[in-house]
């Protein structure tokens, strides 16, 4: 694990024995910042996230993030340059200095494109949706789920490549609940863990005796192509309305018709839509049926973004 420390400089910090200067912040959430820096060892931007950590559980918790960017090394997938857990007082902070990504999320370019009354072509969705589907893939391999997966969470490369970040919510794929209990507890942790309009409805209502495994991200999958195909997602407007997403879910879901969109999508977006976990597809068939869809000529620049 590195150390951090401040240096006179202002606005400079040392990771892991390498300088880095605060260019500007990116955004902030509940217990979290996220800065834009540079390497004045090698003059490209980071991304550093820093979690504010009140109590021991905390600086586990960030630790177990650091630990599952690096069990993977997968170009769909963010990779974590250097970690360390920083003394602030009598509390902590766990930062994780990740590379910056200056294209932004997947909903940032499906936000701009409806700011022009523009869509995402059927090629560039297909190309995008394989990217996902292989880093999923990844992470279903070493018995993982994502459980928070939406398009504010999948960031884009150079090339317009998907790459899945934020692994703060993932867990053991394969979840055997045994009693009420545990189902309700796997409950509250979904509620805290898991965007509501992305949420699988297995985990609004955890059964006492059922198995919760990696489909789960197959949904909210599905979600994010909807959101790919239609700019927003399948429940937002419910979400945004104050009805209950809950409810809606339980609901086999209704795919407006659109002449952009071939019926192989359509159909692509229904298997993952599929209420019943166990109906749904895992992401190896899904993978194959993708691979079959992809242009003639896939790598084009009329399939990136």
């Amino acid at each position: 694990m590195g150390h951090a420390l401040c240096v006179c400089s202002r606005g400079t910090v040392i990771i892991d024995n390498k300088r880095y200067l605060f260019i500007q912040k990116l955004g902030e959430g509940g217990f979290s910042y996220v800065d834009l820096v540079e390497g004045l060892h090698d003059g490209h931007f980071y991304a550093l996230k820093r979690i504010l950590c009140h109590e021991q559980q905390d600086r586990e918790e960030a630790q177990r993030e650091a630990d599952r960017h690096r069990l993977f090394n997968h170009p769909n997938i963010l990779r974590l340059v250097a970690y360390c857990l920083r003394e602030r007082g009598a509390k902590h902070e766990a930062w994780l200095l990740l590379p910056f990504f200056k294209r932004g999320t997947l909903w940032n370019e499906i936000e701009r494109l409806k700011d022009k009354g523009n869509f995402l072509t059927e090629d560039q969705i297909l190309w995008l949706l394989l990217g996902i589907c292989r880093g999923l893939e990844a992470i279903h391999a070493k018995g993982y789920a994502h459980r928070d997966l939406k398009p504010t969470n999948i960031l884009l490369g150079d090339e317009g490549q998907p790459v899945l970040m934020d692994l703060g919510s993932m867990n053991q794929a394969c979840i055997n609940v045994e009693g009420s209990r545990q189902a309700l507890t796997l409950q509250d942790w979904a509620a805290q863990r898991c965007t509501i309009s992305y949420r699988a409805p297995e985990l609004f209502s955890v059964q006492s005796h059922c198995v919760i495994d990696e489909r789960t991200d197959v949904w909210s999958l599905g979600c994010v192509l909807y959101a790919m195909m239609f700019g927003e997602g399948p429940y937002d407007m419910v979400f945004q309305k104050g009805d209950s997403v809950a409810l809606a879910v339980q609901n086999q879901l209704s795919i407006p018709q659109s002449p952009r969109h071939s019926s192989a999508l359509r159909q692509l977006l229904a298997s993952m839509m599929t209420v019943d976990p166990h109906q749904r597809p895992h992401i190896p068939l899904l993978l194959s049926q993708l691979e079959a869809l992809q242009p003639p000529a896939p790598g084009q620049h009329t399939t990136q973004i």
